[in-house]
């Protein structure tokens, strides 16, 4: 018997600690990432991490999950947060292999919220270039 936590346990680990500690192990090399603002998949571990990254950051403050199914290799959580006063609803859809992340597709509702997550998300993105750069 298999004592190792999930996948989706480990995620739950690394965004209930505040910090991404462990996330880069927790994504496959060829892991992508479907973001609900950019029209391409986003290809790799090293691109599926900036994203995750900063979505961790920006969505900070009263994210919560509020339903999960998972059935074998694939979880959809459900989740809830507001910001700047905007109520946002989503999902993430993930899909492991050999106990990590292989793809992580975010879907949010309603459009005035998906605008908000665009706008943070991008500002974030562009803070986390300028530090590294």
């Amino acid at each position: 018997m298999n004592d190792m936590p999930s996948v989706f346990d480990r995620w739950h680990t690394v965004m209930s600690q505040g910090t991404t500690l462990g996330l880069w192990d927790l994504l496959h090399e060829e892991c992508v990432f479907w973001s609900p603002v950019v029209h391409t998949p986003q290809r790799g571990r090293e691109i599926s991490f900036a994203y995750l990254s900063a979505a961790h950051q920006v969505f900070n403050t009263d994210f919560r999950y509020v339903r999960e199914v998972i059935q074998g290799d694939v979880g959809i959580l459900e989740f809830e947060c507001t910001m700047d006063d905007i109520a946002i609803n989503g999902v993430d859809m993930i899909t492991s292999k050999q106990d990590q992340i292989i793809e992580f597709k975010v879907m949010i509702r309603p459009l005035k919220a998906v605008n908000k997550v665009h706008q943070q998300m991008m500002a974030m993105l562009e803070h986390m270039k300028a530090q590294a750069g």
